[in-house]
């Protein structure tokens, strides 16, 4: 594969040449070449040239997604606001833009670029489902429900539609449509992976119906399809120790924590076991962890501030 990138190199560094650096497709094609070889300097300024000749939308998104790669998010959205600039209301620019806020976790922003998006183009899917997930994520599961809906409308047909309508369903209280849904993203699942998605919020359903040992065999499904879901390790933890497994659910926890070390449930539980069983400096380790991973959360803060106080006191 890389023997073919430098051929291709090398074809369109000289048909470069033979057009006297003059040709803008010529310069886009060797940074596209560059930018599969990782050489994205190189790449950065054929795209750069390439515009000081001839403006594309093309070209200004792989510019931006050279600059995405090296890490520069916010060069990157400068270029698109300049692309726009250029192209008023052009929906790649402006989905650019909404997926570098989404990745930054500015949901906010991001929502508000996708409906942009929907202005110009309203069966523009990812912007659809990304403002559907938005809602439900803000405690408004019946407006996500009209987005997932809308999605079904336009022939939409996959595992992660159908795990997030029933999530919809269950939380808007639409209890007849929640299993059905369920069923319909295990049919649909494609790999282990959305199997696991899909039986861990199944298990979340079954918390919520306080069904305790259904919840449990769904989160061990969820392992078995697939052994590095920190979530359902986090889950299950919590569920353990309700049985009184104190140190199956320490081991759950410390896994969660291993493999999703960005989240802060699995270092919180920690804490707080660690705390009931008398271990006072791990417990204060894992909820300075979980600080670290969400400095508003007020039971971090509480509890860190009873084990200072024991702590001194001391």
């Amino acid at each position: 594969v890389f023997y073919s990138y430098f051929v291709a190199l090398d074809l369109a560094a000289q048909a470069t040449e033979h057009a006297q650096f003059k040709d803008w497709w010529w310069k886009v094609q060797l940074g596209k070449c560059y930018y599969r070889l990782g050489l994205h300097r190189e790449s950065e300024k054929q795209f750069r040239s390439a515009l000081n000749h001839h403006e594309a939308v093309d070209t200004y998104l792989y510019l931006a997604k050279v600059y995405q790669r090296i890490d520069q998010p916010i060069t990157a959205l400068n270029l698109f606001k300049q692309g726009l600039d250029r192209f008023p209301g052009e929906v790649t620019l402006l989905t650019g833009i909404a997926r570098i806020h989404e990745e930054m976790n500015n949901i906010p922003s991001a929502t508000e670029y996708y409906k942009d998006v929907l202005k110009q183009d309203n069966t523009h899917v990812e912007a659809i489902a990304c403002i559907g997930s938005n809602h439900f994520y803000t405690d408004q599961p019946e407006i996500a429900l009209r987005f997932y809906r809308r999605l079904l409308q336009m022939g939409v047909y996959n595992c992660q539609l159908y795990n997030n309508l029933g999530l919809c369903c269950f939380y808007a209280q639409q209890y007849d449509m929640t299993l059905s849904s369920f069923e319909r993203a295990l049919a649909l699942a494609a790999n282990d992976e959305e199997q696991a998605d899909v039986w861990y919020n199944i298990g979340h359903v079954a918390v919520g119906i306080a069904d305790l040992t259904l919840a449990y065999q769904c989160f061990k499904l969820s392992l078995a399809f697939n052994n590095d879901h920190a979530e359902a390790y986090n889950n299950l933890a919590v569920l353990e120790l309700r049985k009184g497994r104190v140190e199956q659910s320490k081991a759950f926890l410390q896994t969660a924590a291993s493999l999703a070390p960005h989240m802060y449930e699995p270092h919180f539980n920690l804490a707080t076991l660690s705390e009931k069983i008398g271990d006072l400096q791990s417990s204060y380790t894992a909820a300075q962890k979980s600080e670290d991973d969400f400095p508003e959360h007020v039971d971090t803060q509480q509890l860190l501030r009873d084990l200072r106080q024991h702590f001194a006191a001391l």
